[in-house]
């Protein structure tokens, strides 16, 4: 159970963790990354930040780019956060494919719509 506390530490590395990739992206043309949720550790020592990452094909090299760079992240969401938290939290980052998911299952769902609409040749004359 996530405290008042826990969820506005969360709030506040993921609203400065997605402005730091707000502002790194808009170097790459065509990339874009967006934090879908931080979960942060009762004791605040490790954050794990799910990140939307479009397009979904480039999404493991750039989630391997931003893991390799962890240390770096860190110490800019650090100097932006110098006021409000006493001690960064690690970082870990992980891929959120519910967004990938959701697209499948709604491809899944038009397919079968398609594969099971009747022909009105093929239903029977109640007559």
């Amino acid at each position: 159970m996530q405290t008042t506390r826990l969820e506005k530490i969360s709030r506040l590395v993921q609203k400065e963790l997605s402005e730091l990739f707000r502002t790194e992206t808009a170097k790459m043309s065509g990339v874009l990354v967006s934090v879908s949720k931080v979960r942060v550790s009762p004791d605040l020592s490790v954050a794990r930040a799910y990140l939307s990452i479009f397009p979904s094909e480039r999404a493991q090299e750039l989630l391997a780019n931003i893991t390799a760079n962890v240390r770096q992240i860190r110490y800019k969401l650090a100097a932006r956060t110098r006021y409000q938290l006493r001690r960064t939290p690690e970082l870990s980052f992980f891929l959120d494919d519910s967004l990938d998911y959701i697209e499948h299952i709604d491809e899944l769902l038009a397919q079968d719509k398609k594969t099971s609409t009747p022909t009105p040749e093929a239903t029977p004359n109640p007559s």
